[in-house]
């Protein structure tokens, strides 16, 4: 990004007050100019749509519909900071592809470290902690971010730098993110490599057939093509599938 660029902001808070602290310290930054707020979805949805800033800061817990509904229901191809009252037990769900994210109440210095990574184009802080199946991960799918449930992950595949994420339905996203990161992170009850450019859910797996030259061949459910499983990997997916 360029450091001379200034982002146009959306502030989406339901409380007032909160809003009002928010909008100061970001007013504060020179690079940050705060074009629109919004107190609820309803309100968050036009005024997204009608300014289309490149950033939302965006509380997560609203009364009525989420921050999760909003984003379910607009075309962002901008960039999110959630803004949220949550742990880092429940960030877990928000840090694949999200901006940054800021537990509340913000501090101005914790506004400066998302204001350094916004200007600087750098990535966010990872929370390294392994992933929950009952998680959801934040992630483009399609031209639309959403949160996607792990547990309708039925595969991932390496793609150069980047990682593709089949989901249940045949939709899928393209994540920047290895292999050997997805490797160990992963629940690993669910989860398991099969090749060097490929992990599966097993609760996907419909049967195992052997293949040629000692591979084999995993047929998965919503998978036209089955995935193929080297030798390498073989004997620890059958012992996981008993």
């Amino acid at each position: 990004m360029e450091e001379s660029k200034r982002y146009r902001v959306v502030v989406v808070e339901d409380e007032r007050l909160a809003r009002k602290d928010l909008i100061d310290i970001l007013s504060g930054f020179d690079c940050i100019e705060v074009t629109g707020e919004a107190a609820d979805v309803t309100e968050a949805v036009e005024c997204i749509r009608s300014l289309m800033p490149d950033i939302v800061f965006l509380d997560i817990q609203m009364p009525g519909e989420s921050g999760f509904d909003l984003l379910e229901k607009i075309n962002f191809p901008g960039h999110v900071v959630f803004v949220t009252a949550f742990d880092e037990y429940a960030i877990r769900a928000f840090e694949v592809n999200a901006l940054d994210y800021l537990l509340k109440p913000v501090s101005r210095q914790r506004m400066q470290l998302t204001i350094d990574r916004i200007s600087s184009g750098g990535e966010p802080e990872k929370v390294k902690k392994e992933l929950k199946y009952e998680d959801r991960l934040f992630m483009m799918v399609g031209h639309q971010m959403r949160f996607v449930k792990m547990a309708d992950i039925i595969c991932i595949q390496a793609v150069g730098d980047y990682s593709k994420v089949t989901l249940k339905g045949s939709n899928a996203g393209l994540v920047l993110k290895t292999m050997a990161e997805w490797e160990k992170r992963l629940p690993p009850g669910f989860f398991i490599r099969v090749h060097k450019s490929a992990i599966i859910n097993m609760e996907f797996v419909e049967r195992v057939d052997q293949w040629m030259n000692y591979t084999y061949r995993i047929c998965l459910k919503d998978m036209k093509e089955p995935m193929i499983m080297s030798r390498r990997y073989a004997r620890q997916v059958k012992d996981k599938l008993g």
